[in-house]
């Protein structure tokens, strides 16, 4: 991964195009990975992705292929779709904040 781009700042665009896009609409992990990649984005894909699973284990966001929830073992694209507030009741979008 660049060292420029940290976990934390992918993580963070993941949550804010999710959350920006709302339930309705989806992202592809690349979709993150181009807008603080530029053009080293392809190395950020492993990263983007497995980091879509972690969010997607926390509650914070669900992992889709062709429209059904999937598990981090899953080949072939992916798509990133932002919880409604009301599944992630309890959840904190950061560590340091307390539910």
């Amino acid at each position: 991964m660049p060292e420029q781009v940290s976990d934390a700042d992918l993580r963070a665009e993941i949550l804010r195009i999710a959350e920006q896009r709302g339930s309705s609409k989806t992202l592809c992990p690349s979709d993150a990975a181009r807008s603080i990649g530029g053009d080293t984005w392809r190395e950020l894909m492993p990263s983007a992705r497995r980091i879509a699973f972690e969010l997607a284990a926390e509650g914070l966001v669900d992992v889709t292929q062709h429209g059904d929830r999937v598990e981090s073992d899953v080949r072939g694209p992916i798509r990133i779709r932002w919880v409604d507030e009301p599944a992630r009741e309890g959840l904190s979008l950061t560590p340091s904040e307390s539910p």
